[in-house]
């Protein structure tokens, strides 16, 4: 036994003089393994490496209203300054028990709560009583309007999309939809896009025409614009309609209404738009060319909402209004929409008529 430890600490021996001769140090010899393992600490259960976790998804922060936009807001709160009338005398008509046949009454809306009902709500009342066996129902166009009457009156009004779906829930089978829109412009063709994707949700589905479709139309129109400022027609008085004006090739129906007018004898009646041509500028230069000593406003919309009380009969100095009164002419406004002439809801009926006739072919 004592010469076999003797033979194995020879090489020992042997390594560490050659060590001491050359000054060098040797590497290491490599540690075994299991000897790295018992040497480092051993790793705790819970520290234990794991697989990458999933990533979780980051949670959102619960939805806020969205702030209106600077210009937006000092607008709304502009308006509040208005008493625009009791909301509790107008109808939303956003009822359930429909029933199967319903015909949907979709405007672009007004935060005017005397004006809605006496327009809106007086073109609905007559579709309800003209066509007694279908349920009618409102749909606004416009969301800020719809959250601002909502805000401000606590009263609910649905959009086309609400509107919609409420007489899918209730299990209408045939849907008529009449505008109250006075052209073919962008916000119809929207609204004639947004049904196309109801099309298999009912049985039938018909979208009425604008008040404005054909000639018929426009005479009618025209003449009840006519008798309804007769009063002013004096040889001293021009009379000057608001349009809205769109960026539409159907801004041309301003123009078309311009033309019948004064063919009909109308010279002193003028027709312009607030956000399109022509303009009030363009109205105020003819009307200079005359020898008028005083200008009638009325709005040529359907309802007379924030463009007829502000834009119009604003005391802002860029106000039609205020224009015409620094160009030196007596102004008298007459606010009131288009909806509360009786011609204008029978031309409206004639259309929603012809529109349930398709429907129920």
């Amino acid at each position: 036994m004592k010469k076999l430890i003797v033979l194995m600490l020879i090489p020992i021996l042997a390594v560490a003089v050659l060590a001491g001769r050359t000054g060098k140090k040797l590497p290491e010899a490599p540690v075994p393994q299991s000897a790295q393992e018992q040497s480092a600490p051993a790793p705790k259960p819970e520290e234990k490496p794991a697989e990458p976790a999933p990533a979780q998804p980051k949670e959102e922060p619960a939805a806020q209203p969205e702030a209106p936009a600077p210009a937006a807001a000092a607008e709304e709160e502009e308006e509040e300054n208005y008493d625009t009338g009791d909301a509790s005398l107008d109808d939303p008509r956003n009822q359930d028990g429909i029933g199967e046949k319903e015909l949907l009454v979709v405007s672009f809306g007004t935060s005017f709560n005397d004006s809605r009902r006496l327009t809106i709500g007086a073109i609905e009342q007559k579709l309800a009583e003209q066509f007694p066996d279908w349920s009618v129902r409102r749909g606004f166009t416009s969301q800020i309007i719809i959250d601002h009457v909502a805000r401000r009156d606590g009263v609910i009004i649905d959009n086309v999309h609400d509107a919609l779906e409420r007489a899918i829930a209730n299990g209408v089978k045939i849907l008529v939809v009449q505008p109250t829109h006075l052209m073919d412009g962008f916000e119809y063709n929207d609204l004639r896009d947004e049904l196309a994707g109801y099309a298999d949700a009912f049985d039938r589905i018909e979208l009425g025409d604008p008040l404005l479709t054909i000639d018929r139309d426009y005479d009618m129109v025209a003449e009840t614009l006519a008798d309804a400022t007769a009063q002013y027609d004096d040889g001293e008085t021009a009379i000057v309609f608001m349009g809205h004006g769109t960026e539409a090739a159907s801004n041309a129906v301003y123009a078309k209404m311009q033309t019948i007018l004064s063919e009909a004898g109308c010279e002193n009646y003028y027709i312009g738009t607030v956000e399109a041509e022509p303009s009030v500028e363009d109205v105020l230069e003819k009307v200079l060319a005359g020898s008028y000593k005083r200008v009638v406003l009325r709005p040529m919309m359907i309802v007379a909402g924030d463009h007829a009380n502000n834009d119009m009969a604003g005391d802002d100095p860029d106000s039609w209004k205020s224009i015409f009164e620094a160009a030196g002419y007596e102004v008298e406004c007459v606010v009131e929409g288009l909806g509360q002439l009786p011609m204008v809801r029978m031309l409206i009926a004639d259309h929603a008529a012809e529109a349930i006739a398709r429907a129920e072919q």
